[in-house]
């Protein structure tokens, strides 16, 4: 099977109709979210694929209905699961960018070839990304932009920086 990205979780319930609003962990919520997708949803209770029946977008979430969800009863056992698909759906990305899914796990290292730490997550949206670098001396926060990343390589899993003095003192 193939492997399963994240691409939301399930914040609360919308209406009385089975309505679920998504946080989405993806930059790319308009393309994951569009009626007939069929996700995957995990929780503590279970896997279930879920087909997408209707969706809008409110505030940059998405208001999504899923067939069989008709009522706020339905929709409540899926409060705060993952919603995911799978990753060979995903489009090529243009150069000089990447899936979230690709950096995370990826070794950080100074232009210096110091060993920063390894990445643990991608925060904010892609025209502001942030690398979360779990290093020896903590979490650091790393700009995901090219005058700081010199070098991305998703494939060798190695990210190289050349940070602003002070960078990798921040708390």
């Amino acid at each position: 099977m193939d492997d399963l990205i994240l691409v939301g979780r399930i914040a609360r319930t919308h209406g009385i109709r089975g309505h679920v609003i998504v946080n989405p962990e993806t930059d790319f919520a308009d393309d994951r979210f569009v009626a007939g997708r069929v996700l995957h949803l995990e929780s503590p209770g279970g896997s279930k694929r879920l087909v997408i029946e209707s969706v809008r977008f409110h505030h940059g979430r998405p208001i999504v209905e899923f067939e069989g969800v008709d009522s706020i009863d339905d929709a409540e056992p899926l409060l705060g699961a993952e919603l995911r698909m799978p990753e060979a759906e995903l489009p090529p990305l243009p150069g000089g960018t990447f899936y979230r899914h690709d950096l995370v796990g990826c070794e950080v290292r100074h232009k210096d070839g110091q060993v920063v730490g390894r990445v643990t997550g991608v925060e904010g949206p892609m025209e502001r990304s942030r690398l979360v670098v779990a290093g020896q001396r903590g979490e650091l926060q790393v700009p995901m932009v090219a005058p700081i990343c010199v070098s991305v390589d998703p494939a060798a899993r190695v990210i190289v920086i050349d940070p602003p003095e002070g960078l990798l003192d921040l708390p």
